[in-house]
């Protein structure tokens, strides 16, 4: 599968469209989205970034990176948010590609260690993400798994 994977910083005119297609995905409040992708256009720190998997003019999978995806540990910042591949693109390498972009893009910006909060359970290990510790979600009754990525 021919994809590219593509950072909103870079290509500012996919910022409306991502931002559609994110909170299609997730639920979360169109503008949100709208306002931390704009974040990524005009801050001069690291965070927050979006990236957009696109193959053939369409969207197949993306990930942002926030300082917190909605938990109670503040302290582990930033965070690998909104993690998502089309149904039809999964198992072909979409997800990973991105995980290790965003890995390679923050340590050259100067973060080496970032987050992520998740239900599942050995999908991320494949990529060198390891499980730290459960934290309790906004608003969430359960815990949730927190997993830590460090790039050597």
């Amino acid at each position: 599968m021919n994809y590219d994977i593509l950072s909103l910083q870079n290509h500012p005119g996919m910022m409306d469209r991502a931002a559609r297609w994110f909170h299609e995905k997730w639920g979360i409040p169109l503008a949100a989205y709208r306002e931390s992708m704009a974040a990524c256009l005009t801050r001069t720190g690291p965070v927050p970034q979006w990236y957009v998997a696109v193959a053939g003019g369409r969207i197949i999978g993306g990930l942002g990176v926030i300082e917190n995806d909605f938990h109670d540990r503040k302290d582990l910042a930033p965070n690998v948010c909104a993690v998502y591949t089309e149904p039809d693109c999964r198992c072909r390498g979409v997800a990973g590609a991105l995980l290790r972009h965003v890995c390679a893009d923050m340590k050259a910006r100067g973060i080496d260690t970032l987050y992520l909060v998740t239900d599942h359970t050995g999908f991320y290990e494949r990529y060198g993400w390891e499980f730290l510790c459960m934290t309790q979600g906004d608003g969430e009754p359960d815990l949730t798994r927190l997993y830590i990525h460090r790039e050597a």
